[in-house]
């Protein structure tokens, strides 16, 4: 939400001398769970949520944030970016500056304030929208050169290595890739995007996030152990197979269907759902090229369905959120979104729907929950943007 001056609540306080902006979106992702670090397929799509740093150059090494979100802050050496113990947010700024110097990068030091309206903890990928809008930041004031796809692998590599987060590619390439009404039909192993067109207007549907209120945080979360089960699953089935597996994009379904009785649970059912996805995203990212949404809406009840039996990492509350859905005439397909344990669901709704949807679905499952669910329409946005402060792009 704009403020007064243009800027967005919070940054219309900071400094004159912070000139220039970075803005990064959130994500998210309408198919293709869990399949990112398998080198499958995914399909996201950047979101009208932000994370927005104004930023300064300095003259010396030292880096300063203010976290207007949280009121906090932090300051470093960039000759000593080191992870703090529950530094939280801090650390993904860290992380940044420590990616892109241990690839070679020199860079000045910062003076930045941050904002931002992507919830963290809901699937979003508030985390990822902060490393690419702090790697926007860094690059621009270090007069840095860096191909899109390069600022997403760095932003990849801060929270895989500084922050611990073994995740995958996704999130960081919508956020810095994301295409206005698009989605982005990622091959996780290439690292190719086909840009998809998300038509929703014209089919008269809007694309409704749930979020559940149920936080969780991912880096405690069973993330890292399904990511183990994956690989277990691969080298199990390299073995049955008889033949070279690295991961589980590997696999065909109908492969798997020959010999998924010989795999021990729960790698049985951890592959049958990556197995599966991928050939999910696919098909739905051909029924969006044609326009089929309802095609595309039951292959999202599909993934769902996979999710909480195979994957085992949706929660009853975004079954719940789902299973409302589902039973409401004017919803296309729902299911939950992100890593799971909690967070969101994704939903395509019809427009003339919206306001039966927050009965039939957000109040039913607040006096079911006793939790304060709440929903939002987005739109597709444009990736990753460094811009003068004055820039019309900055009220978002």
């Amino acid at each position: 939400m704009p403020s007064s001056t243009g800027l967005p609540v919070g940054l219309s306080v900071v400094p004159a001398h912070f000139d220039r902006v970075a803005i990064a979106p959130g994500r998210v992702n309408l198919i293709g769970e869990h399949t990112d670090y398998n080198d499958g397929f995914v399909l996201p799509a950047a979101i009208d949520r932000y994370v927005v740093i104004a930023f300064a150059p300095r003259s010396d090494r030292w880096v300063s944030v203010r976290s207007l979100s949280f009121g906090e802050d932090d300051a470093f050496s960039l000759d000593d970016a080191a992870r703090l113990p529950d530094g939280g947010w801090r650390n993904y700024i860290r992380g940044v500056a420590s990616a892109l110097q241990e690839k070679g990068y020199r860079l000045t030091g910062v003076e930045m304030a941050v904002w931002g309206n992507v919830p963290p903890g809901a699937g979003l990928s508030s985390s990822a929208a902060l490393e690419c809008a702090t790697l926007g930041a860094f690059a621009s004031a270090s007069q840095l050169t860096i191909a899109s796809r390069d600022k997403a692998l760095l932003a990849q590599r801060a929270e895989n290595r500084f922050v611990g987060v073994e995740c995958g590619v996704m999130d960081q390439m919508a956020s810095v890739l994301g295409r206005r009404d698009h989605a982005l039909l990622i091959d996780c192993r290439s690292l190719d995007v086909d840009f998809i067109p998300l038509d929703l207007d014209a089919h008269g549907l809007r694309l409704v996030i749930a979020d559940s209120a149920v936080r969780r945080q991912l880096d405690s979360s069973a993330y890292n152990e399904r990511r183990a089960e994956c690989a277990a699953a691969a080298r199990r089935l390299a073995s049955l197979l008889g033949r070279h597996i690295v991961v589980l994009r590997d696999v065909g379904v109908q492969e798997l269907d020959a010999v998924i009785d010989k795999l021990p649970e729960p790698l049985s059912r951890r592959a049958r759902h990556v197995v599966g996805e991928n050939k999910r995203t696919l098909q739905a990212a051909a029924a969006l090229r044609q326009g089929d949404f309802e095609a595309f809406g039951a292959l999202l009840y599909a993934s769902h369905d996979s999710l909480r039996d195979d994957f085992a990492v949706s929660c009853p509350e975004l079954d719940l959120l789902v299973d409302l859905a589902k039973r409401m005439p004017g919803v296309v397909g729902a299911r939950m979104t992100g890593a799971g344990f909690g967070g969101c669901t994704v939903n395509l709704v019809r427009a003339e729907s919206l306001a039966d949807f927050d009965e039939a679905v957000i109040e039913e499952y607040r006096r079911r929950t006793g939790l304060a669910a709440h929903s939002y329409v987005c739109r597709a946005v444009d990736g990753l943007r460094v811009v003068s402060r004055d820039d019309p792009a900055v009220a978002l």
